[in-house]
């Protein structure tokens, strides 16, 4: 694979990622990767932005009172907003 072929990489990342294709294509994709720093940024942002959404998508709770607090603030700019 060339740089020329980056979009045809590009076509198959998602797919890559997942660990979803052929061994000879993932590796034809790996010497890619190997010669072209362009497309490991690619892959390694995608990489890194799936392992961040399973990170955040975690159920998480504030402190208490937090959300109490985020609203009587809220309420108050509103209010304020309204009176200008």
């Amino acid at each position: 694979m060339e740089h020329q072929d980056c979009r045809r990489l590009l076509g198959s990342l998602s797919d890559f990622v997942d660990g979803e294709l052929e061994a000879e294509i993932c590796a034809e994709i790996e010497r890619h990767l190997a010669e072209c720093p362009d497309c490991r940024v690619v892959v390694d942002t995608l990489r890194k932005t799936i392992y961040l959404y399973h990170v955040s998508s975690q159920e998480t709770s504030p402190p208490e009172g937090v959300r109490d607090r985020l609203f009587r603030r809220l309420e108050l700019e509103l209010k304020s907003e309204k009176e200008s």
